[in-house]
């Protein structure tokens, strides 16, 4: 396999890694994507606690919906409805940059 990493700049002059260093590289890169779903994750549980912050003032009027009772609560249910299979989907966005999962979507 052919690595992506050839060369570097030092002092802005141009040198060609050594082996050591291409591995350092592609092992750094290894790391960062098997930390994908722990930083996925925390993405997701911003967002929902964003959501919840949001909604609190449903719950202080005392008179919540059947509805935003049950959105209320799918946020809450999302880490043991959703495993890392579903993070790309959870955090999915539209062309305006809104999230597209229905667990999201205020009723």
């Amino acid at each position: 396999m052919v690595s992506k990493y050839t060369h570097d700049y030092v002092n802005g002059v141009k040198v060609e890694l050594t082996a050591e260093q291409i591995k350092a590289y592609e092992d750094r890169d290894k790391a960062w994507e098997a930390d994908k779903p722990n930083r996925d994750l925390q993405r997701i549980k911003a967002l929902r606690l964003e959501k919840l912050q949001e909604t609190d003032w449903w719950v202080l009027r005392g008179n919540m919906t059947d509805a935003q009772i049950q959105y209320r609560q799918k946020l809450r249910d999302i880490p043991a409805d959703y495993n890392s299979s579903k993070y790309d989907e959870l955090l999915a966005r539209d062309s305006d940059n809104k999230l597209t999962h229905s667990v999201w979507i205020k009723p």
